[in-house]
Parts: structure tokens; C-alpha cells; sequence
């Protein structure tokens, strides 16, 4: 008895058709391009998150250090010019290389 039904079994599953993922066509050849998409994606997230990481490190590290200050009034002293001075924006705001470099002209 247990024979014919091993028979029966094996003739039914010859005769079915085996069972297939309903998207399995879908993703054959785009597979690699779908997974390369997801890798760039995630290597960019990651990429971001590891700057406003970095930048949030540096920005609360030690909100005493006037550091900065010092550079700034050291690039004055040697002739950098202020951007926040009038006469300065006003030159910026006139000069035509600048606006088209920002392509405004």
C-alpha cells in the first residue's frame, strides 16, 4: 500500500507544475542593476550621516574655543578682504566674471 501511494505521489508531482515566485521574471535581469541602486543608496545615507555626525562632533566640541576668531583677524591683518563689508558686496554684486561663474548673466 505505502508503494502506491509513493507511485501516486510521484505521478502528481510530475504532472503539477512546479510552484513559482509571481515576480521571479521581474527581477532576473535587473537583479544586479536593482541591488547596485541599493548599494549606492545605502553608501550615500551612510556617507551623509557620517558628516552631520562629524559636523555635530565638531560644531558642540567646545563652544569656549574662539580659535576661529583669531584666524579670521589674522586673514584680515594679511589682506584678505571682508565679505561682509558694503563696498565689498557692492564690487561682488558688479563684477561680471563672478555672475557668470554663478550663471546669473
Amino acid at each position: 500500500m505505502f508503494k502506491k501511494l509513493a507511485e501516486k505521489l510521484k505521478d502528481y508531482k510530475s504532472n503539477t507544475a512546479p510552484a513559482t515566485l509571481p515576480f521571479k521574471d521581474v527581477f532576473i535581469t535587473p537583479k544586479n542593476e536593482y541591488l547596485k541602486d541599493m548599494s549606492k543608496k545605502a553608501v550615500e545615507l551612510y556617507e551623509r550621516q557620517t558628516e552631520i555626525n562629524n559636523f555635530s562632533k565638531l560644531v558642540l566640541s567646545n563652544p569656549e574655543n574662539k580659535s576661529h576668531n583669531k584666524m579670521v583677524e589674522r586673514l584680515f591683518n594679511e589682506g584678505v578682504a571682508d565679505p561682509f563689508v558694503d563696498e565689498k558686496l557692492a564690487d561682488l554684486a558688479d563684477n561680471q566674471k563672478f555672475l557668470r561663474d554663478l550663471g546669473l548673466l
